[in-house]
């Protein structure tokens, strides 16, 4: 039988476990948003007084969503940011968090992908018991340039298309396999 230390420390393990999966799936979702063009579920990965540092861009977080979409649909066809490498500190109701990004960029010309690695160095807070970014600084720490005309080929022919809205497949509830769809 466990005692009531032990039940205690439990329940903070437990406690912190949930917190840095909440912690990670803000980062992520916030990533997902980006790559949909989803301006409200951006907004909700950020708290009201928060700030994103881009390069030399400093943006509020109520003008973020649509500083972002907009940069993005106005040199890209599509994004993709992926999270790897994920280290979370917890400092009470604050995280502190350097999270890996691998974001491949696919230009307008349709005909090159840059693939950018850099990290998302934030600062979340946890309010009424909910994780949000309060702060985030962004590092580039190279690119590489690919063709991109692959996406054109016969390998790739009748693949789902990603989309910028919410006709996205992957707000699709329940997920049924079928024909139809935007496709390559």
């Amino acid at each position: 039988m466990i005692d009531e230390t032990e039940f205690a420390q439990l329940k903070r393990d437990v406690q912190q476990l949930k917190d840095r999966q909440a912690i990670l799936d803000c980062i992520q979702r916030e990533c997902r948003a980006r790559d949909r063009q989803d301006a409200t579920q951006i907004a909700g990965c950020w708290w009201e007084d928060g700030i994103d540092e881009h390069g030399a861009n400093v943006t509020q977080a109520p003008d973020y969503p649509a500083r972002a979409n907009a940069g993005h649909r106005a040199l890209f066809n599509m994004t993709s940011h992926n999270i790897t490498n994920h280290l979370c500190e917890l400092d009470g109701d604050t995280a502190y968090c350097e999270s890996y990004v691998v974001g491949g960029l696919f230009w307008q010309d349709d005909k090159t992908t840059t693939i950018a690695f850099g990290r998302y160095l934030d600062q979340l807070e946890k309010r009424g018991g909910e994780w949000r970014i309060r702060i985030r600084r962004c590092t580039i720490e190279m690119t590489a340039d690919a063709d991109a005309s692959w996406v054109h080929s016969n390998n790739i022919k009748g693949f789902l298309k990603a989309r910028w809205d919410g006709q996205d497949p992957s707000y699709e509830r329940p997920i049924v396999a079928r024909a139809d769809g935007l496709r390559w």
